[in-house]
């Protein structure tokens, strides 16, 4: 019995006339024999579970550097949650939950140390620019295994690039990550944010609770079945007009007293100048790259800004402040 063929029949039975179906997929730029197992797009979630860019962003910033608690979301969580909410989304909606997971595990896998401002830092200082969905797709395509890439289906890779609040996703599985994406780390930020004493929950404006709820529990509620509601049985992933307003007007509320607050933020600073100057040094120590690095510039042809960008962007947070103190802290001198 070929399990792969019978689980592409049962989508065909059930699934949304607007849902992604396996063997309806672009597929991928390197072909492969199918699995007898698993559609393709199982096998897609399963590379970026078991790649070694997922595995690092447990120990990557979400919004609070090195916080000092074990319960504040880090970026393998916060990956978690999104693909927790899309899945009760897509399942709702009766779409393809394996394509929506995949999405939503990839979605973070190019982001930085120390969150957005170790991205504005590398954007700043690389002629490229740099953006972190745009480097989740290098990890996915160029970086992971040795060089080859994972060689994701054209469907993952869309949403994954398409994530960004201004991002335009092709399927209705991309289209529920990217709002997954913002209910998540909105719904998440608050609750660390009240953990860290940033903010209370009295300080949230009261025309945003009244309409999405005065706990996080409340908020994600509202918002999930929001979207489910307006959007079961359309070709499109929609919210109600007053609940995406609040709900845009909340994350703007985050950004002017979280985001931006000084005390949540008192360490970023750093962080960018260092990842600066880890980015200076490499550039002009090339050969002290990894060898998978060095490898796509002599091999490959790969720029050399471009691929210390991406050893930079590839690191932990901690292992980046380990990299600063071997190359700028003076050690103790042994003999």
């Amino acid at each position: 019995m070929n399990v792969r063929e019978q689980s592409e029949s049962i989508e065909k039975q059930i699934l949304s006339p607007y849902a992604s179906l396996s063997v309806n997929s672009l597929g991928r730029d390197k072909e492969e024999a199918q699995c007898d197992m698993r559609t393709i797009y199982q096998r897609d979630r399963d590379r970026i579970i078991h790649c070694k860019a997922f595995r690092r962003l447990k120990h990557k910033t979400q919004v609070f550097l090195a916080p000092q608690g074990d319960h504040y979301r880090t970026r393998l969580t916060h990956t978690l949650e999104v693909a927790q909410i899309a899945r009760s989304i897509a399942k709702a909606l009766r779409l393809n939950e394996d394509l929506t997971e995949a999405i939503a595990l990839g979605h973070d896998l190019g982001h930085t140390p120390f969150g957005h401002c170790g991205e504005s830092a590398l954007d700043q200082v690389c002629s490229f620019g740099f953006k972190h969905y745009e480097q989740s797709i290098r990890v996915v395509e160029v970086l992971e295994n040795n060089g080859e890439g994972l060689n994701l289906t054209k469907e993952v890779r869309d949403g994954i690039l398409n994530h960004k609040t201004s991002g335009s996703p092709k399927t209705l599985e991309g289209q529920v990550v990217r709002l997954s994406d913002k209910i998540a780390y909105i719904n998440h930020d608050i609750d660390d944010a009240i953990r860290g004493h940033i903010i209370t929950e009295a300080d949230i404006p009261k025309e945003y609770k009244d309409i999405l709820g005065d706990t996080t529990k409340k908020r994600l509620d509202t918002l999930i079945k929001d979207i489910v509601v307006n959007s079961i049985d359309k070709p499109e992933i929609l919210m109600s007009e007053e609940i995406e307003k609040a709900m845009m007007e909340l994350r703007v509320f985050m950004f002017n007293y979280v985001y931006t607050n000084p005390k949540a933020k008192a360490e970023e600073v750093k962080a960018k100048e260092m990842l600066k100057q880890l980015f200076a040094y490499y550039l002009k120590h090339i050969d002290e790259l990894p060898d998978e690095f060095i490898y796509l510039i002599r091999e490959r042809g790969q720029d050399k800004e471009r691929s210390v960008c991406d050893y930079i962007a590839g690191m932990s947070d901690q292992y980046s402040v380990d990299k600063f103190k071997e190359i700028y802290i003076p050690k103790a001198w042994k003999f």
